[in-house]
């Protein structure tokens, strides 16, 4: 099956940027739908930003003008691109891909922590 392996998270100042990479392997063909998660502690696992077949991408009101989400077929990689960080931003960002847009029939990540200080 297929294996998603999140990185590229860290501890930043706001205002600060960072580039969350996902990296697909196994069984990675069919994979129509791809997106980038956040769960903060307390909260409910909510979606940030998602991508659909012709690159037409969807995002989180929240994020919109600061995160942008782009894939690499060639490397297998799918990228979120986070801009202009806020607090609020703080959380474990898990990457998803499936063949359809029912999350219990694709694979997650394990997910990288984002922690952004004020």
């Amino acid at each position: 099956q297929v294996r998603l392996v999140e990185s590229g998270g860290g501890l930043v100042q706001a205002g600060g940027s960072l580039r969350l990479s996902c990296v697909a392997s196994g069984s990675i063909f069919n994979i129509n739908s791809m997106a980038w998660y956040r769960q903060a502690p307390g909260k409910q696992r909510g979606l940030v930003a998602r991508l659909f077949s012709g690159d037409r991408t969807d995002f989180l009101d929240s994020v919109k003008g600061r995160f942008t989400i782009s894939r690499d077929n060639a490397k297998n990689t799918l990228y979120l691109q986070m801009n202009s960080l806020k607090p609020e931003d703080t959380a474990v960002y898990y990457c998803y891909a499936g063949p359809t847009w029912n999350t219990n029939i694709g694979s997650w990540g394990q997910g990288t922590q984002v922690t952004v200080s004020s």
